[in-house]
């Protein structure tokens, strides 16, 4: 029997998708893509995925998501005779808000852990400040125990040191249905715990994006970790 082939772009040695291609000149052929590329391997699906873009809404969304992108960057001179290079100007959060206004955006949403309540007040009024109407939901919403879903007293955080409290479980699901009812126009998650964005996600039905996402080590700079991977503080990383 051969080897499954299923996408694998992390791994490819060839990559035909390179976002710029001279006008005046052919892309690539498909043959010269690897066996495992999804365009050689799934092109039917991609086709009919690529139809989702002529629905008015989306195609909105996706030709704004893309004139975002474009405008975070600038060209500046060098230093080196006509030569330009390429700068960026905008960090995410503002980001976020040129997104919104470019998409007729005006009530956001926040769905935050309460470890970074600071950093969600100063979101809260930056996005005021800015004129924005925010609503914005605890991830502890609703003081549900965690004995609720099957965990003992013991394998809760306080509960592991012997303290006998009652815990409450994040609960990415009410936060979802609260910004839900409320009609928000774009969910801004902030900082909630891997599993539990997995919920907000799959539970959230109005546009979602991510500001930032938990990392207790590195300062909710989860990247760092693929950055350090080769050192021999997280070399452990690359070996199971």
């Amino acid at each position: 029997m051969g080897k499954e082939l299923y996408p694998m772009c992390a791994k490819c040695p060839k990559r035909i998708c390179e976002p710029y291609t001279p006008i005046d000149a052919e892309p690539p052929p498909l043959e010269e893509a690897p066996a495992f590329c999804p365009m050689r391997l799934n092109p039917d699906v991609i086709n009919k995925a690529v139809v989702e873009y002529e629905r008015h809404d989306v195609r909105e969304l996706a030709r704004f998501a893309s004139l975002q992108e474009a405008e975070c960057y600038e060209w500046v001179p060098t230093g080196v005779g006509d030569n330009l290079g390429l700068r960026t100007k905008f960090p995410r959060v503002e980001e976020t808000m040129q997104f919104a206004r470019k998409m007729g955006y005006h009530k956001l949403g926040i769905a935050f852990c309460i470890g970074l309540e600071n950093e969600a007040r100063i979101l809260d009024k930056m996005l005021e400040n800015h004129g924005f109407q925010v609503v914005s939901v605890c991830c502890k919403v609703g003081r549900i125990d965690k004995e609720r879903i099957g965990l003992k007293r013991e394998e809760t955080i306080v509960g592991k040191r012997g303290y006998m409290y009652h815990e409450s479980m994040c609960s990415p699901i009410p936060q979802a249905e609260i910004l839900n009812s409320e009609q928000v126009d774009l969910a801004i998650v902030l900082g909630l715990c891997v599993g539990h964005d997995t919920l907000f996600i799959k539970y959230c039905r109005v546009p979602i994006t991510v500001l930032a996402v938990k990392d207790r080590v590195f300062g909710h700079n989860p990247l760092a970790a693929i950055y350090l991977s080769s050192s021999p503080y997280y070399s452990r990383l690359m070996t199971s």
